[in-house]
């Protein structure tokens, strides 16, 4: 009897522990096709595929919101793009049950990583055309067809939805349309090109479907971004070679001033692949004193011009950096050999925690089967308790999550 007792309470224990305890396998990451669920076996953390579908997925790039919250917290959903037999198409994924939904399907090559987070709408273009698509109705909308004579793009939604924004350039005959790559050795012949054409920023009024010209520079002008929080103010970059450019640029819509955000200092500083802190008051940034020596991740206020600045070592430096939705932790997706910082051991997805002038590393992901021909670009999840990245590790492109907490 005192058996059966002793059998009965190991069976109701075992009944309360999740499913998923037993079924985690401890394993190194890529290199082969991996299970959906695992843990990384040189860090011990969590990692969850979430676009388990057929065919190669792309999460936004690192400063784009994909999110589309969901009621009290649950059932968020993630914005991505995944290919098929007529491309690239957009799709959901809820972050609780993992349920993907395709919510466009043709022929057409699109652009535009835009989610309102009130509206549900995600803004996208075809060739000269700006569509929006609900992610609650599946409805697509035509929004506005850009005018001829120019190569234009949109891609950001102020604050209070009303205002979509975009970057135009005339159409030069004979000029390589379509080259924007941004690896060696086109880059350098691109920008001697970009610095001499003239570069519009616009916005679309969503009411009104007016096209106002809010700046236009010489300067090759990219990386357009709303202020999460001012619906008039932008974040946009002098693109270019960095240690070349004072890059990391701001502008009131409403007064067309433009305002330099961080000046070089030295000889090869470079500063760039700048995005906005979750409250809008900081604009943070890649910062290297000089040009792969010393690394930082630096932040300016907007209000006051007050520099911080957090310093990491050669292996920890990142392509790209985030912010966590509380503002107290960062993440990076590392780089790889061929990389600014030639880092010889920087292949992981990182999780950095500020204290005192630098950032204590933690490693979350081991990304040596991963070729960073597609950069990781990593997202905090809502709820600050995964990092969400892209990858190749398995032999296609797919997004995972990392879990903050260690297993």
């Amino acid at each position: 009897m005192k058996r059966l007792n002793t059998l009965m309470i190991f069976l109701a224990i075992v009944t309360l522990i999740p499913l998923s305890a037993f079924s985690q396998e401890v394993m190194t990451t890529g290199g082969r096709r991996m299970p959906y669920v695992w843990i990384d076996k040189d860090t011990h953390h969590e990692i969850r595929r979430l676009t388990r579908r057929e065919g190669n997925s792309r999460s936004f790039y690192f400063h784009n919101n994909p999110f589309i919250m969901g009621e009290n917290g649950k059932g968020d959903r993630m914005v991505f793009y995944g290919q098929d037999k007529f491309g690239w198409q957009i799709f959901t994924v809820n972050l609780s049950t993992f349920e993907i939904v395709k919510l466009t399907e043709d022929p057409f090559p699109k652009s535009g990583e835009i989610v309102g987070r009130k509206s549900h709408d995600i803004y996208f273009q075809e060739r000269d055309s700006i569509f929006s698509v609900n992610a609650d109705t599946r409805k697509i909308t035509l929004i506005y067809v850009l005018p001829h004579g120019s190569f234009a793009s949109i891609t950001c939604l102020n604050s209070d939805e009303t205002l979509l924004g975009g970057i135009s350039t005339p159409m030069v005959e004979g000029f390589p349309f379509g080259h924007r790559s941004f690896r060696r050795p086109n880059f350098e012949q691109i920008f001697q090109i970009e610095r001499k054409r003239p570069h519009t920023i616009f916005t679309i009024n969503l009411k009104t479907h007016e096209l106002t010209n809010v700046y236009t520079h010489t300067a090759w002008l990219n990386h357009l971004q709303f202020s999460p929080t001012d619906p008039s103010l932008m974040l946009f970059c002098h693109e270019g070679i960095w240690q070349d450019v004072n890059r990391i640029w701001t502008i009131n819509i409403d007064t067309k001033k433009a305002r330099l955000m961080y000046k070089r200092t030295m000889p090869m500083e470079i500063a760039g692949h700048e995005w906005f802190s979750p409250d809008g008051q900081t604009v943070w940034f890649d910062l290297q004193q000089p040009r792969g020596v010393t690394f930082y991740v630096g932040g300016m206020n907007v209000k006051t011009n007050k520099l911080t600045k957090y310093r990491l070592t050669r292996n920890e430096w990142s392509v790209h950096y985030t912010i966590s939705p509380d503002e107290k932790l960062f993440a990076g997706d590392g780089g790889d050999t061929n990389s600014v910082a030639h880092a010889k051991d920087g292949k992981w997805i990182y999780l950095f925690t500020p204290e005192g002038n630098h950032l204590k590393a933690e490693r979350l992901v081991n990304m040596k089967y991963d070729n960073y021909h597609l950069e990781p670009n990593v997202h905090f999840s809502p709820d600050g308790k995964w990092i969400i990245f892209r990858a190749n590790f398995e032999g296609f492109e797919s997004v995972y999550e990392v879990k903050v907490e260690k297993s």
